[in-house]
């Protein structure tokens, strides 16, 4: 599983592992994109990651316990699903997110979601609840209610048609 930190350092330890951009590029695949399968991955990638490094980046992320790995069944394609400690990189890409949107050149449509989180810490926990009903089979605290991803992706809708 997880290797040994280079050093004691709480962001360092968290750097050896998050610190590429295609190990964060492929989480924010599978935690927004709903890709959890190799070809998805690479094809519906919009930075065109390389098969060698998605393979690479997938079993990394797997080793150090972000991601497992469901044998696949005769026929069937291989299904990664996250791991809690990979489902609590969602804080993180959002505070990722802010940043690169306040500090960098970003277009307003890849840019909408990321505000829309920054600006509902309710819609964060409800998409952590969503996840970890679809990757560890925990059901959401109240099945009940409208789906976080739902109510993110009818806000997005309607930003980009006010504009």
């Amino acid at each position: 599983m997880a290797g040994q930190p280079r050093s004691g350092c709480a962001i360092n330890a968290a750097v050896e592992v998050l610190g590429d951009s295609w190990s964060l590029i492929i989480l924010r695949d599978i935690v927004f994109g709903g890709r959890r399968r190799f070809r998805e991955l690479l094809t519906q990638n919009n930075e065109g990651i390389a098969s060698n490094i998605l393979a690479s980046r997938l079993k990394k992320l797997v080793d150090e316990g972000l991601l497992t790995k469901a044998e696949a069944v005769r026929g069937q394609k291989v299904t990664y699903s996250l791991t809690e400690a990979g489902i609590q990189t969602l804080p993180v890409m959002v505070a990722l997110g802010t940043w690169g949107m306040t500090y960098r050149q970003t277009s307003r449509e890849l840019t909408v979601r990321s505000r829309l989180l920054a600006e509902s810490p309710d819609l964060v926990d409800g998409l952590i609840d969503e996840l970890r009903e679809t990757h560890l089979g925990v059901p959401r605290p109240d099945p009940d209610s409208p789906r976080a991803s739902e109510r993110l992706q009818a806000a997005f809708e309607a930003e980009i048609a006010g504009s």
